[in-house]
């Protein structure tokens, strides 16, 4: 089959914004037109001539743009849709296509292609709703240094999915609400002989988006808030998703996580962990840096975790600072730099100025340290600068 390539998502585009003037015609359908756009400049200084995107870091740096533009329709009390598009690195991509159909607050189904819920990050995941310029390590798709070395985070974010999830929240009067959610979709890939990781890449254009072993993945989120006041809250949740990504349903991977989330007046603080089981191919022992163990030598660990706050200098100044980072244990390819135990840690400092309402300018810096040398320069630590805008209609 002939795989669909810009064309097909420029069309499907065209298709959603002739969709919204259409709309703008029916009065007796509610609807809304939502949508963001953030430019980042990405700087890494320590490296050779300052390209990040030779070498083993492979990562974007200079000006990338990350944009969203979300249609949301009421088509009655019970049934809305969501189509939204969005526009990165990979191009054009139909993040969400989906329709909910809610009964009572407490149950509701949700059909198509959407993200499923897991962990708080994803709530937030679009660049106009966090105040860094890029993503947190366990969720980073694309900024992390020796990203090609690494595979991206534990859970790159946002991970839209085809599938089906019931979801709901219960109140308890003003001071507490309790929200589920439980789903079945299409789940992670690798379609390579001989697979010894998820490809996340092949979730994203220009494939197909079809299952690769007709077996869902399946997955949950439970998430408890508090609320002391109407400026003071807090949540906890936790969330799993486990499946197979091989062609033949053998290599299995499970996803773990918890967060918490506590509000203060404007001062925010947050952490979340995460931890993934994955087991990869051993047909070809040849491939791998050790000798594989008889015993549990089939899988590897990679965990993450960031902790970050939000603290108000003036009206319209936000101060941040977050420190996050990853460890990966297990058997590794004999290609790669990284050991058996592999850690990196980035500590973060930043900025963000509201100029107004709807217009955001923010700066951050890092500094990263890694387990393992650079093969090219020998260097464990290394830095780098973020200056970036984010609109929102």
């Amino acid at each position: 089959m002939k795989r669909r390539g810009s064309g097909a998502h420029g069309f499907a585009f065209f298709l959603f914004v002739a969709a919204f003037f259409v709309l703008r015609q029916a009065e007796a359908i509610e609807h809304n037109v939502a949508g963001s756009a953030q430019l980042d400049y990405h700087f890494v200084p320590t490296e050779r001539d300052a390209n990040a995107n030779a070498g083993t870091f492979s990562t974007f740096d200079g000006f990338t743009v990350e944009a969203a533009m979300k249609l949301s329709v009421d088509v009655s009390p019970h049934l809305s849709g969501n189509v939204k598009v969005c526009f990165g690195c990979h191009g054009f991509e139909a993040d969400m296509f989906y329709f909910d159909l809610r009964a009572v607050d407490e149950l509701n189904l949700r059909i198509g292609r959407f993200s499923p819920s897991f962990g708080s990050f994803n709530l937030r995941h679009d660049p106009a709703n966090h105040k860094f310029s890029d993503k947190p390590l366990p969720y980073d798709m694309g900024r992390m240094l020796r990203k090609n070395i690494w595979g991206n985070g534990v859970l790159p974010a946002p991970f839209p999915d085809n599938g089906a999830e019931i979801d709901g929240t219960h109140f308890f009067g003003d001071a507490a609400q309790m929200d589920y959610a439980a789903y079945a979709v299409m789940g992670f890939r690798n379609d390579q002989p001989n697979p010894t990781d998820l490809n996340f890449q092949e979730a994203h254009v220009p494939n197909y988006f079809v299952d690769n072993n007709a077996r869902p993945a399946v997955g949950a989120r439970l998430a408890l808030t508090l609320r002391a006041s109407a400026a003071t809250d807090a949540t906890v949740g936790v969330s799993g998703m486990f499946g197979t990504y091989d062609p033949n349903n053998d290599l299995t991977y499970a996803i773990a996580g918890a967060d918490l989330a506590v509000r203060v007046q404007r001062t925010n603080f947050r952490a979340e962990v995460l931890a993934r089981r994955t087991q990869f191919d051993t047909s070809n022992p040849a491939i791998f840096k050790y000798a594989l163990s008889p015993a549990d030598g089939d899988f590897f660990m990679k965990d993450g975790a960031y902790i970050e706050a939000e603290q108000p200098i003036v009206r319209d100044l936000d101060f941040l600072a977050r420190i996050d980072g990853m460890l990966r244990m297990g058997n590794v390819l004999a290609t790669t730099p990284l050991s058996d135990k592999s850690s990196v840690v980035r500590e973060s400092l930043g900025l963000a100025y509201a100029v107004e309402r709807n217009f955001r300018l923010k700066t951050s810096g890092e500094l990263w340290q890694f387990s393992d040398r650079d093969p090219e320069t020998g260097r464990r630590l290394e830095v780098g600068i973020h200056l970036g805008a984010v609109a929102t209609f």
